[in-house]
């Protein structure tokens, strides 16, 4: 049974919801066979008492006494198991949404012409339904969902009358725009990191449509015509801004994972802006940043990415909010996983005090930490390079060179990691031997490093020329 998909959902329950489908199982609306009970009471036992994976054949044989094994037989138990489990999975999800089970009693009731029921649960779905919080695409194509059966209920009674076929329209209109501008926002977004290229159907024609249109007025709708605007047209700072202000101000009228990926395509905005050469957008992404933290959208069970950590830290470092990143860097340290929190921490406040001027906190700080990752430990020994040589230290700055040569030719190092980290130590050894006051050397130097396409620490390098 190990890998089967039956196990791997299963495994996937609570205390609460173990107990709860067990009362599922054995329930006779829902399933009427002993076997498939009897197998969640055999597999309950082995994977929540004993903490061991059957074998089909024990399986078979707690079923199935003394029977001949028979494998297909044992696989129809298994597979009408697993049946229940995604009934019972379906009925949580149906559970949680009021709004949609509002609209799935009016459905019935209008079925089955029940005209005073159809109407009692219209104005409960409808009441439900505006009392929640989030007004996203989702909440208007329930609203439209809603609205048509109101329509074909009356359409059922009446020949001659005034429906509501206008609000049905706008409910219709409104949630199409906001999910295909959301789409294309995402689509655009995820092309411009993979390179991948995606037809955007008929947007073209939805941008014609809303220019002017009072639909852009809904945030729903404002908020992805803007990101989307911005994304397309980068140039256009203003989109941006106002994607920013309506984020910030009507942030809290999409649910929590919606408005994480709008803060996702916001900060992914400025990232490639800056890469681009353009460092108008920093201040902003830290804006970002800072919103995000607070409400909690960058936080999963209790996690920060180590990644986020990282980003966030380099964020506010180049912006030189050194205040701030300390209290980054220590507020949200014990939300990093266990393996690497130390590590991570230690790094992010040997960059700080690096940025500092601090180059023996640094340096004691880098000393401690023990780094997994390839990659982290090649951003730690760049650091200590930068440090010997700003203090002009030749002998420690050439004996961590040779370090860092040795650690490239001998350790598993990505091929990419490899040829940046070996330009740096050419271009310092470049930096070492450039004669004092020679101008033209260093702007030789300069277009040389300007040029080179893997090259970590281009920017510092660029620093130590002293050239405009």
């Amino acid at each position: 049974m190990k890998n089967s998909l039956l196990l791997e959902a299963l495994e996937t329950l609570d205390k609460n919801e173990r107990r709860a489908f067990g009362r599922f199982v054995r329930s006779p609306f829902f399933n009427l066979r002993e076997d498939v009970a009897q197998l969640y009471d055999y597999l309950s036992e082995c994977l929540w008492v004993h903490n061991v994976v059957p074998e089909k054949e024990q399986a078979f044989r707690r079923l199935f006494g003394r029977a001949e094994y028979d494998d297909h037989r044992i696989r129809v138990a298994m597979s009408f198991l697993l049946k229940l489990l995604e009934r019972y999975f379906q009925y949580l999800v149906q559970s949680e949404n009021e709004a949609g089970n509002g609209l799935a009693r009016a459905r019935a009731y209008r079925r089955r012409q029940l005209t005073r029921h159809f109407h009692r649960s219209l104005r409960a779905a409808k009441k439900s339904g505006e009392q929640e919080p989030y007004r996203s695409a989702g909440f208007f194509y329930w609203r439209f969902q809603l609205q048509v059966e109101e329509y074909r209920f009356q359409a059922s009674r009446k020949r001659a009358a005034e429906f509501n076929l206008q609000s049905i329209t706008h409910s219709l209109d409104t949630y199409f725009c906001s999910a295909k501008l959301r789409q294309a926002c995402l689509a655009l977004s995820h092309q411009a990191v993979y390179r991948a290229s995606y037809g955007l159907g008929m947007l073209a024609e939805l941008l014609a449509f809303l220019e002017g249109n009072e639909l852009l007025e809904l945030p729903a709708v404002a908020i992805y015509y803007h990101c989307y605007r911005a994304l397309s047209e980068p140039e256009q700072g203003s989109h941006f801004t106002q994607f920013k202000e309506l984020l910030f101000e009507q942030g809290h009228l999409f649910s929590l994972p919606e408005q994480q990926d709008l803060y996702l395509l916001g900060i992914n905005f400025c990232t490639r802006r800056y890469n681009e050469g353009d460092d108008s957008y920093l201040k902003s992404q830290l804006e970002l940043y800072e919103k995000g933290l607070k409400q909690g959208l960058f936080v999963h069970e209790s996690r920060l990415s180590r990644f986020t950590y990282r980003n966030i830290t380099t964020l506010g470092l180049i912006l030189e909010e050194y205040e701030w990143v300390e209290q980054f860097l220590y507020a949200y340290r014990e939300t990093l996983e266990p393996e690497y929190r130390q590590s991570m921490f230690n790094f992010g406040l040997a960059r700080l005090e690096y940025s500092r001027k601090e180059y023996g906190k640094a340096l004691q700080l880098l000393q401690l930490a023990n780094f997994r990752e390839p990659l982290l430990h090649l951003s730690a020994r760049a650091i200590v390079l930068k440090i010997f040589y700003e203090l002009q230290e030749t002998g420690p700055l050439e004996a961590q060179m040779e370090a860092l040569r040795v650690f490239l030719r001998r350790k598993k190092v990505v091929a990419y990691h490899r040829e940046n980290y070996g330009n740096l130590l050419k271009y310092i050894r470049r930096l070492m031997e450039l004669a004092p006051g020679n101008r033209k050397e260093r702007e030789v130097l300069k277009e040389e490093i300007l040029a080179e396409k893997a090259l970590a620490e281009r920017a510092w390098l660029l620093e130590q020329l002293n050239l405009p």
